[in-house]
């Protein structure tokens, strides 16, 4: 263990580094890439004893992915906290958000069994904040990654992420070439810090974030459920109107949707800015649900373009949605 490290207990609250979004790839020797997965992020917890796992807003996931847990609990022998990212897999292998959605919000223990088995989980693990007795998040990310190497014993279910050095070009163009997300950059020399950094950067294939609900139209014809819902995110303590999602919705998605909505339901709309739709078909909700929107562009009237719904997010504060602007960053 480095020098400056001093023995040191667990932290109890850590906030995870999370990155800052650029608008295109880049080469440099003092950056290395990785995937960038389409699942849940998780900060584990092992006290020796026993493995916690907890979402971004702090929301244990023990119940949800018991799967993982014994897995990452055969795979430590001293006291650690690790950064990763659950994930599911669709027929490609690639991660899916979609198939991550059949393993959140359950709360029967014998529907989370069968799930385990239908839409087995993995952890992929990509950073090391703590370990045995010495915090490492002052340490350079080099070093983190060569304690992290030694640090778990990996599997086919606790798997270390995959880096490549230095090119971000090519590996992004791969990355959208098999349908990807994205790529993560990172550099190497950056300590660990609990906020957004430049430090960390992620380059996207297609535009996707998360926006808030703040409403819903009825259905149509043949439809069920409901018709669209009416999405937005906050800008400077405001909700903001972004715009209607119709698409990537199946009936039992719409079923359960509208009844989680019509528990929210309320007289006045939430949005304070923006022209959302309004008339008889048309119902507001609070602002509580967060859901994960993949979209074409954004329109010069600062509405999506093209968007289509890909799953709720139960790791995400609803006050904590911005809109996410690419910005340049010194390299």
């Amino acid at each position: 263990m480095a020098k400056p490290l001093v023995s040191s207990p667990m932290p109890r609250a850590v906030q995870l580094m999370l990155c800052t979004l650029v608008p295109a790839p880049f080469d440099d020797p003092d950056w290395i890439f990785e995937p960038k997965l389409d699942g849940l992020r998780v900060l584990c917890r092992f006290d020796g004893k026993r493995v916690t796992l907890r979402s971004r807003n702090d929301k244990s996931q023990d119940f949800q992915f018991p799967d993982v847990v014994e897995a990452l609990r055969k795979g430590l022998s001293r006291p650690a906290l690790l950064d990763g990212e659950i994930v599911c897999l669709d027929e490609r292998g690639q991660s899916s958000f979609r198939a991550l959605q059949q393993r959140f919000h359950l709360t029967d223990a014998g529907v989370v069994a069968e799930r385990v088995k239908q839409y087995p989980a993995y952890l992929h693990v990509f950073d090391l904040l703590y370990y045995d007795r010495y915090d490492a998040r002052p340490l350079p990310l080099r070093e983190r990654k060569r304690l992290l190497k030694k640090a778990v014993k990996w599997s086919s279910r606790i798997r270390w992420t995959p880096i490549t050095p230095g090119k971000g070009i090519a590996m992004l163009r791969e990355t959208c070439r098999e349908r990807g997300e994205g790529i993560v950059g990172k550099r190497l020399d950056s300590p660990y810090v609990g906020a957004r950094s430049e430090g960390w950067v992620k380059i996207k294939c297609a535009m996707r974030q998360e926006f808030v609900i703040g409403g819903f139209t009825e259905p149509q014809r043949s439809r069920v459920g409901l018709g669209a819902l009416l999405v937005g995110y906050y800008e400077g303590g405001k909700f903001r109107y972004a715009g209607k999602v119709g698409t990537g919705f199946n009936t039992e998605l719409l079923l359960d949707l509208r009844k989680r909505l019509d528990r929210i339901e309320q007289p006045q709309s939430p949005f304070a800015i923006g022209k959302p739709p309004r008339g008889e078909h048309v119902h507001w909700v609070k602002p509580r649900l967060v859901g994960e929107f993949g979209f074409a562009e954004w329109t010069q009237n600062d509405l999506l373009r093209q968007p289509r719904f890909e799953g709720l997010r139960m790791d995400k504060k609803p006050t904590l949605v911005r809109r996410e602007r690419a910005k340049m960053v010194s390299i």
